[in-house]
């Protein structure tokens, strides 16, 4: 086994619990005050990183008042997203959210295709348009054989949520390639996330919900901390590694992958199950991303 396996192997691992804890905070935390503390401890972090490496970076943003307002209105799309993600992720599963982070996929690259003339080339494609046709398929046979205990009649409206959710993420990617021309993405990251947790803080003192994480065990408080740092190493630093070393080809294939590992987690941490119909949508939506995947640019 070879270095850049190795690392998959990892990354796929590690991915796998990031769901599950997800759901699993969104269970004990009002969605605002979960929001709050996740993007203000991972912020955190990415700006302590920032101080060491990237102190040039700062200037670029200080010096551009266009960049600024362009980090405040990520920041912003970010806090909608979230809060549409996290809503779902309470009424449906972990397996569910990991599934539509691949559904967003293909909505990404039509959104993009909008403005961008290298996605727009993909978009002409008729490999695009049947694989994207494949991934929608699987995702509503998903979630019209949903049988999950407790949540069943939830279900619909957590999907829904979830789905509203990819659609202002897929614009928030274009902001995202727009902006990356600019800065690098570590501190794209760093100044989305603060951004995203000062509001959510905000809006938590305003509506005094904040309150409640004075009546929640100190250990719950550290464990959404540091699935906040947790996230943010995991998610963005892993995924960027991979990205720049191995391709974004080679690492989309791998977030394929992603929704068996959180099923495995889930079941074993939340008890989740999947039944049998939902395991064949789940292979339609891969198989259609899988087909998205390979039109070229």
């Amino acid at each position: 086994m070879n270095n850049n396996h190795l690392i998959q192997i990892t990354y796929i691992s590690l991915m796998g619990f990031i769901f599950p804890i997800m759901r699993f905070m969104s269970l004990h935390f009002d969605t605002i005050n979960n929001n709050a503390v996740r993007f203000l401890s991972g912020g955190l972090v990415l700006i302590f990183i920032i101080l060491f490496k990237f102190r040039t970076e700062i200037r670029k943003i200080i010096s551009d008042p266009t960049l600024i307002i362009k980090l405040l209105i990520l920041g912003i799309f970010m806090v909608g997203n979230m809060y549409f993600f996290i809503n779902g992720l309470q009424q449906t599963s972990a397996v569910t959210g990991s599934l539509f982070g691949i559904l967003a996929m293909p909505l990404a690259i039509l959104m993009a295709a909008i403005f961008f003339e290298d996605e727009r080339t993909r978009c002409k494609q008729k490999r695009f348009y049947l694989g994207a046709t494949i991934t929608f398929t699987g995702a509503i046979l998903f979630i019209f054989f949903a049988k999950q205990p407790n949540i069943e009649q939830n279900f619909l409206m957590g999907s829904l949520f979830l789905g509203i959710s990819i659609f202002i993420q897929s614009i928030q990617n274009i902001f995202v390639k727009t902006i990356s021309k600019q800065l690098h993405s570590v501190v794209i990251s760093a100044s989305t996330a603060s951004i995203a947790g000062l509001i959510y803080l905000l809006i938590a003192i305003q509506t005094q919900k904040i309150t409640q994480l004075q009546t929640v065990e100190w250990s719950l408080l550290i464990g959404l901390s540091c699935a906040g740092v947790y996230g943010i190493l995991v998610g963005m630093f892993m995924s960027f590694y991979i990205m720049s070393t191995q391709g974004v080809v080679i690492f989309n294939v791998i977030r394929l992958t992603v929704p068996i590992s959180t099923a495995i987690t889930s079941y074993f941490i939340l008890g989740e199950t999947i039944n049998i119909y939902q395991v064949i949508g789940a292979a339609v939506v891969i198989l259609g991303s899988v087909i998205v995947l390979k039109t070229k640019n």
